[in-house]
């Protein structure tokens, strides 16, 4: 078992797994210095290239992205998304993760789905890739952005899911948008950790979108918390270095070169 891994799986019950996503090295070094996990999201597509869904994020755009971000992580767990319409059957998944561990040396794998992906984790996890698995919302192919787990059998059907997929072997599951007391439940059933989106502090840790943290993004989700604001700050470092230009006060001496 990949160490990193082992490392994650005993924090279980011992201390809280923190989990942010990178798309970049200068980012993902930053990160390296304060995460468990970086998590190389397909949700770039929204972030970074404006796409309406992920569904349009495509295979070689994750692993273009995972490369930059890999040479960032020397020490947390690198996990990168299976975008859309990549892992539809068990071979398809084989063939095109064995493709993305090749290329970007990342640690794990991310699938999105319960009972109809547990073949495809077996059939991965028989091959030595590692996989994390995802509940909740389901940002590939859900319609409705709503919380789950309003209803006893939505509840029933995705804790029993979660079970499926720790059995076929994933080393831990991000929780999208799920109820409170259902994300308790998950996570007191099962051994390995839970990672939480929307799902309380309930869950083993936690994962937020970088840029959504940084205050980069428009983003109005109710489980986002924006700790600093980096527009602004942005605006204000754009707003001097044009000063500066327009007043010839940059570059000078000191960003010239002189025989």
């Amino acid at each position: 078992m990949n160490g990193n891994i082992k490392n994650i799986l005993n924090k279980k019950n011992k201390s809280k797994l923190v989990c942010l996503t990178a798309y970049s090295k200068n980012i993902a070094s930053i990160l390296d210095n304060h995460c468990d996990i970086i998590l190389v999201g397909d949700s770039l597509g929204s972030v970074l290239y404006n796409y309406k869904s992920t569904k349009e994020v495509t295979l070689d755009t994750m692993i273009n992205h995972s490369k930059s971000v890999r040479l960032g992580v020397k020490k947390s767990l690198m996990v990168v998304d299976m975008p859309f319409n990549t892992y539809r059957n068990p071979k398809e998944a084989l063939k095109n993760a064995k493709l993305v561990i090749k290329k970007t040396k990342c640690d794990a794998v991310k699938l999105e789905g319960g009972k109809k992906i547990i073949s495809i984790v077996k059939k991965l996890v028989k091959n030595k890739i590692p996989v994390m698995g995802h509940l909740g919302i389901l940002p590939q192919t859900d319609k409705k952005f709503t919380f789950k787990g309003k209803k006893s059998l939505e509840r029933n059907r995705i804790l029993k899911e979660a079970k499926l997929l720790e059995a076929a072997g994933i080393f831990s599951i991000v929780l999208e948008c799920i109820e409170i007391k259902l994300s308790k439940v998950i996570t007191n059933k099962l051994t390995i950790p839970t990672i939480g989106i929307g799902s309380s502090a309930n869950c083993d840790g936690q994962v937020l979108v970088i840029d959504d943290l940084i205050g980069l993004s428009e983003s109005k989700f109710r489980f986002v918390k924006k700790y600093v604001n980096m527009s602004k700050i942005i605006n204000i470092a754009v707003k001097k270095y044009k000063f500066e230009v327009l007043k010839k006060k940059f570059p000078n001496s000191k960003h010239s070169f002189k025989n």
